[in-house]
């Protein structure tokens, strides 16, 4: 069953230049999605391949950066899928642990997903079923990176956004993979990274590098109500900046 009209909100992202159909309750895009498609380093011609799309933000603005991008997403709950649909997005509703035949056949130069944070068990449920789904793991980290990988040309290049504390996780799951990068997102100047975008290719062999930490606010702590975001922040989210690997 799909979303009631009363039960959407069509919000902005990269200071308009992105539009998105998104619901009221439920999973809402915010700034993560955005910094994993300013993330990946797609060029013109590309093909893409989102799992886990939601209603398809990140590769709404990554479409919005890059020009000419052959973008398929991969949603399970179809409500979201035909959100993606509605936004302008190609997508497949499926579980990535089951892709579709035609899917399973092909290849992409990337793959892009922001799996959900909370392990099996761990955090405070959610209300909202839609919510939850996006939140807590139901598919081990280990599926969405098998998956991936299977899905990669060779050399292709996986980007995904991750809570800090699964790194470990990530990197043991990281199976037919090198050439590896992570850049921690932290908050504020001092204050731990609670976020981490993670950049690896398929059968790469450049040796592991781990970035200092990128800030996301100005300031050790709240001075300001509004906008106090860094200005390499605000160049990501609000004008469509990539990542500066």
């Amino acid at each position: 069953m799909g979303f009631a009209p009363d039960d959407l909100t069509c919000d902005a992202f990269l200071g308009g230049r992105v539009h998105a159909w998104q619901p009221r309750q439920g999973y809402r895009a915010a700034m993560d999605p955005v910094f994993l498609a300013a993330a990946c380093p797609a060029k013109p011609g590309q093909t893409v391949l989102e799992l886990g799309c939601g209603a398809g933000v990140a590769s709404l603005c990554l479409a919005a950066r890059v020009p000419e991008l052959a973008i398929i997403g991969v949603e399970r709950q179809a409500a979201y899928a035909e959100l993606a649909r509605r936004n302008g997005l190609e997508v497949v509703t499926a579980d990535l642990t089951d892709l579709p035949t035609d899917l399973r056949t092909r290849s992409f130069d990337h793959v892009i997903i922001n799996p959900p944070y909370y392990p099996s068990g761990g955090g405070t449920p959610a209300d909202d079923a839609g919510r939850e789904a996006a939140l807590r793991e139901d598919t081990p980290l280990s599926g969405w990176l098998g998956t991936a990988r299977a899905r990669l040309a060779p050399k292709g290049w996986l980007t995904l956004i991750q809570a800090a504390d699964r790194l470990p996780d990530i990197i043991a799951a990281l199976d037919g993979f090198g050439s590896i990068t992570v850049l921690p997102l932290a908050p504020r100047a001092a204050r731990p990274a609670n976020r981490l975008i993670l950049r690896a290719r398929k059968s790469g062999r450049a040796p592991f590098v781990l970035l200092p930490p990128f800030l996301i606010h100005e300031g050790a702590q709240h001075q300001i109500d509004g906008d106090d975001h860094s200005a390499a922040a605000r160049e990501i989210l609000r004008d469509g900046r990539p990542v500066n690997w």
